[in-house]
């Protein structure tokens, strides 16, 4: 059987509602033989309705970093400020970076690429945000995903947090 080239859903654990036209899906797909735990923006219009560019695909090994910061963190925020909480490799040149930003007078939690190639350094479109008051939800989402990857992964890597 010839190897797929493209990512394939597997299994849904549920989402987070951005605004009244969008939402962030937690689920895990399959690209070329790997399982992989995806977070994205999907979009429900009348023009248009399904996945967006806006999203992060981690492998068990990020996914495991990730709870394990998100985990630390307090239910509310303390202060209303930016902060680094950790960084994790992908590739040569390219981190998922997890901070606590300031996004239109809330405090949200961002996950991006920060990318550092020949070519350009500094943060790109692959990311998503959401509200720090979905802490909560977002954390068993995660955990259901790793439970999941844990069973059923393929692919392992280390991460690094700071």
């Amino acid at each position: 059987m010839p190897e797929t080239r493209e990512f394939k859903p597997l299994k849904e654990f549920g989402s987070l509602a951005l605004s009244e036209n969008s939402e962030l899906k937690f689920y895990a797909d399959e690209f070329k033989g790997h399982q992989f735990g995806s977070i994205r923006t999907f979009l429900k219009g009348e023009g248009y309705t399904g996945p967006t560019k806006s999203g992060v695909t981690v492998n068990a090994a990020i996914l495991s970093g990730l709870v394990e910061s998100l985990s630390k963190l307090p239910k509310e925020p303390q202060a209303l400020e930016e902060k680094e909480l950790a960084r994790f490799p992908k590739k040569i040149g390219v981190e998922l970076v997890l901070r606590v930003t300031i996004f239109r007078d809330a405090t949200s939690l961002d996950l991006r690429e920060w990318v550092d190639e020949e070519g350009y350094k500094g943060w790109s479109k692959k990311g998503v945000r959401f509200s720090y008051g979905d802490l909560g939800k977002t954390l068993v989402l995660l955990q259901d995903m790793q439970k999941w990857l844990g069973a059923n992964g393929k692919t392992r890597q280390p991460a690094h947090s700071v």
